[in-house]
């Protein structure tokens, strides 16, 4: 099992809709164990495959309860509201608060290629909505309001060019 690099804001794949994973396959099923351990040693509760420069709809997480990969997941019903502070591996040491639904339903395919059909609210839920939101090409900050986007793309910025890119 592989540590592997996590893309930051800047990256153009973290802006690309994800293809649909097609086989899953021991290449995929390793690829899943490796984001766990990407993951955990982020640390972090959830990583989406574009996170790591892979443009496949499929994601792991954990969050706290044992760890779990969906292959191409959709949310197909929401209810309620939720505020909550909210990060991501890929905007690193940032955080907002975010209001998401309180509750989703998500379906998908496991690693095992069985279904997956899941009612998950609070921690369970946001990870599942941020999660497909990467797969979809979003990154939280597209969830901000204008005044915490405009501070957020300052700081970011100013990351950038300590960074020299």
């Amino acid at each position: 099992m592989a540590t592997l690099p996590i893309r930051v804001f800047g990256d153009p794949v973290l802006r690309q809709p994800t293809l649909a994973v097609t086989e899953i396959d021991d290449a995929l099923r390793q690829l899943a164990e490796d984001m766990l351990v990407t993951m955990y040693a982020a640390p972090g509760v959830g990583l989406a495959a574009p996170q790591i420069g892979v443009q496949r709809r499929f994601f792991v997480y954990d969050v706290g309860d044992g760890p779990g990969a969906v292959v191409n997941p959709r949310i197909v019903e929401t209810s309620g509201e939720w505020t909550y502070l909210e990060g991501c591996l890929s905007v690193p040491d940032l955080h907002w608060e975010i209001i998401r639904p309180a509750r989703v339903h998500l379906v998908g395919i496991g690693l095992d290629g069985e279904e997956i059909d899941v009612e998950a609210d609070e921690l369970l839920g946001r990870c599942f909505q941020h999660e497909v939101d990467h797969l979809d090409g979003m990154l939280l900050l597209e969830r901000l309001g204008h005044k915490d986007r405009k501070d957020a793309m300052r700081i970011l910025r100013g990351r950038a060019l300590e960074d020299g890119r």
